[in-house]
């Protein structure tokens, strides 16, 4: 599920932890709760692939509260993907095993972080269903692909029309 935020890799090697965008931005200082949480996990170094959200007072991830910098005490990591683990490489691992791995690192973990699960099954009936929800869309991956940095033509962003992500760039406020 896409669900309205900032694309963030975090990496942890002992207790240093420091959060990048993607163009190698950093954001450690704007998510404490992230930083804590990542720096608690069982493992002496990771990089983790999420995206950095803000919830509002309903449970929902709102871009607005993300935006404004004045929320980002409360800010989270949606966590999909784990890159490196314990000095191990796992790019070229199929996602589903990185999925896995990443579930198992995150069991424990405390607040400021969230395991973000792979789901499956008819990809039409998903996406309707987020619709719904409100989020703002989906990205659809094959499971047993490798990792590939940056945009691809092997999985695929679809994002809700009816999200606020789309209403701000129809009305030109994005």
């Amino acid at each position: 599920m896409k669900w309205g935020g900032y694309r963030r890799l975090v990496r942890k090697r002992a207790d240093a932890v420091r959060i990048y965008t993607r163009r190698g931005a950093h954001w450690t200082k704007r998510f404490p709760r992230v930083v804590e949480a990542v720096r608690q996990l069982n493992a002496h170094s990771a990089l983790i692939d999420g995206e950095g959200i803000v919830y509002d007072h309903a449970g929902m991830p709102s871009f607005d509260l993300l935006h404004s910098r004045k929320h980002d005490k409360a800010g989270s990591l949606l966590a999909f993907d784990l890159l490196e683990l314990d000095g191990a490489e796992l790019c070229r691992e199929p996602l589903i095993d990185r999925k896995s791995k990443l579930q198992k690192l995150l069991a424990k973990a405390k607040d400021g972080i969230e395991f973000n699960a792979h789901i499956e099954g008819d990809g039409t009936a998903i996406f309707e269903h987020v619709c719904k929800l409100g989020h703002e869309g989906i990205v659809a991956k094959q499971k047993d692909l490798a990792y590939e940095s940056g945009r691809s033509q092997r999985w695929l962003k679809i994002k809700n029309p009816n999200s606020p992500a789309m209403k701000r760039v129809e009305d030109g406020t994005f």
